[in-house]
């Protein structure tokens, strides 16, 4: 007994010096960003042009995580710069702080506090966010199951088990939103529109220069998640090969929403289908085993 108390005393003490030790790295780190902050504080001109010369790349200006459009219905939509877009302007700026902490964790949810923090102003945007530990899929073949539910079109969805992998592109995924959102509250208004505009030029005059190369480059990226040329055809209302510089560039926008996790495929169309009744368009079809047939080969 007394020897397990030793042993025992000998292990608290040694816990609480680690922590210690741990506490003071980190403050340590801290105080060291806020100095670094101070002493090179950033030049609002420099923080302008080194932006605005990303925004004129077409490599940047041209990728789906830059800029998206996702239709919300009645024939509106909204559009945003996206997570490549607010990382490049956290650089440019420069004494950005953006951290992500694991806060809890148990059998069926994480909860990760996001924060993003301007050293210069002493400015902190959190935001904590739940990730289930569950993803939706048509089959539950080789998968633990957790429940069932009907979609729109009467099909049964299984919520299964997510996997290490599938974790990991939800955890990313709403890590990436969360980051985006809060440095879009960081980065100035005036600054991001003079940017939206720039990207938007730079992606148009891309696709009017040749437009041949990304009509076949939207192609394949949908094709990628399971969409196929005759669903964009469906949803633009024209052949692919006629297709305008403008909905081309839409096209790309809505890739950019749907592999972001802003929407998919299914909420795009239904959106579409739903403003195409309200003006007339399209009549109400009565047939649910057309309509089923429709979203399973749109899905």
């Amino acid at each position: 007994m007394n020897m397990l108390a030793t042993l025992n005393q000998g292990i608290v003490p040694q816990a609480e010096t680690a922590a210690n030790v741990l506490a003071a790295q980190a403050k340590a780190q801290v105080e060291a960003r806020y100095m670094m902050a101070m002493h090179r504080p950033r030049n609002w001109d420099a923080v302008r042009q080194d932006l605005l010369k990303e925004c004129r790349r077409p490599s940047f200006a041209d990728n789906t995580s830059t800029y998206y459009k996702k239709p919300v219905g009645g024939g509106s939509s909204v559009t945003g710069l996206g997570i490549r877009f607010v990382e490049v302007a956290i650089r440019c700026m420069t004494n950005i702080l953006t951290e992500t902490t694991m806060i809890f964790e148990d059998d069926h949810k994480e909860i990760h506090r996001v924060s993003v923090t301007d050293l210069e102003s002493n400015t902190t945007y959190p935001q904590d966010i739940k990730i289930n530990k569950t993803v939706e899929r048509k089959s539950s073949a080789g998968r633990e199951v957790v429940s069932e539910r009907l979609n729109s079109s009467g099909q049964k969805i299984f919520v299964v088990i997510a996997t290490e992998d599938e974790m990991l592109n939800k955890r990313n995924a709403a890590i990436s939103k969360a980051i985006r959102n809060a440095g879009l509250r960081i980065i100035p208004g005036d600054l991001q529109d003079e940017a939206e505009s720039l990207i938007l030029q730079t992606r148009q005059s891309g696709i009017k220069e040749d437009p041949e190369k990304y009509r076949k480059q939207i192609v394949d990226s949908f094709n990628n998640i399971g969409v196929k040329a005759q669903n964009l055809v469906d949803y633009i209302g024209c052949p692919l090969d006629q297709c305008s510089p403008a909905q081309i560039d839409e096209l790309r926008a809505v890739f950019g929403a749907i592999k972001n996790g802003e929407t998919t495929w299914q909420t795009v169309m239904a959106e579409k289908n739903e403003q195409e009744l309200s003006e007339g368009k399209k009549a109400p079809s009565n047939d649910i085993n057309a309509v089923n047939l429709a979203i399973q080969q749109q899905g």
